[in-house]
Formats: C-alpha cells, structure tokens, sequence
C-alpha cells in the first residue's frame, strides 16, 4: 500500500533544515507533496515559481535516494484541504526546538480535529541543521552575509544573484 505525506511551508529559501525534513519524509512515505504556503500577508525574496523550482532540483535526489517521489504544489487554503487534494494521509512537519514544538502541538490538534483522516508526524531536526531558519538565511543574505552553510549549493547561488548589488 502507498502512503502519501504532505510537507507544508513557505520554503523561502529552501534550507538543508528543509531538505533534512524531506529525508524524513520520505522514509516515512511512498510519495511526498513539498505544498508551498502562497500567503497575501507574506512578502517572499523568491517567487512561488522559483521556489517550486529550487525545491524539484534539491529534494528530488533526496526522495530518489530514498526510494520515494516527490510533488512540488502550492496552496493557498488550509493545509488540510491540500492533503486531501493530494491524497496525503501525514503531514510532516519539523521540530527544531521547544518553541517549534509548542505550535506544531497546537497546529496537530487543530488540523486532525478537522481531519481526524490525516495523521500529523514531528521529525526531530538533526544537530546541525538545528539553528537554520529561512528567515535568518534571509536577513544574513540580506546584510551581504554567506548562506552557503544554511541552504544547498543552488539556492545559494540563486541568493547571492538576488542579493548581488546592483
């Protein structure tokens, strides 16, 4: 029997934080939906076409290696609805910290009082990638900082070209 996972964020970059939750993932799971968040309230440095395509290039391997598929969505509805769009019966979601865990606890209880179908699965990060988050990627490109520890090669690339002075 196949299992279908959903992986939810903005992924705004792309971070190894984010690519050590799909490895997971994908132990977890036949088939793995990447669902990019495409918020109003949310002004993101990449396109949700960009990050779609970052996300293919990076997390595809990933999912190979571990004898699984990957989909790259976006939504903009709850995160329920886009599991059942796409047949998940997981959603994965990574924990980091206390804090993490707090919320996703409460998102969790939330999500399967709607859906009491689609299970909610916490990943913990691995040490290193602990510390990584999108929004510190973001504002150390954004100072003219290397990111090139934080995120893989080609979104590091794709960073310095959004961030190269003009």
């Amino acid at each position: 029997m196949s299992r279908t996972a959903l992986y939810t964020g903005t992924f705004d970059p792309v971070t190894n934080g984010h690519l050590d939750v799909v490895r997971r993932a994908c132990r977890l799971a036949d088939r793995l939906v990447v669902a990019i968040g495409v918020h109003s309230s949310k002004t993101p440095i990449f396109t949700a076409e960009e990050r779609a395509e970052m996300l293919r290039a990076v997390c595809g391997p990933v999912a190979e290696a571990a004898g699984a598929t990957v989909e790259v969505v976006t939504y903009s509805d709850l995160a329920i609805a886009a599991a059942r769009r796409h047949g998940a019966t997981l959603i994965v979601r990574g924990l980091r910290d206390g804090t993490d865990l707090d919320y996703e606890m409460q998102m969790g209880a939330m999500n399967e009082t709607m859906a009491p179908d689609v299970a909610t699965v916490f990943v913990p990060a691995s040490p290193d990638v602990r510390p990584i988050t999108a929004t510190l990627v973001r504002q150390v490109a954004a100072m003219g900082g290397d990111v090139s520890p934080f995120v893989p090669p080609l979104v590091a690339e794709k960073i310095r070209a959004r961030f190269a002075p003009r």
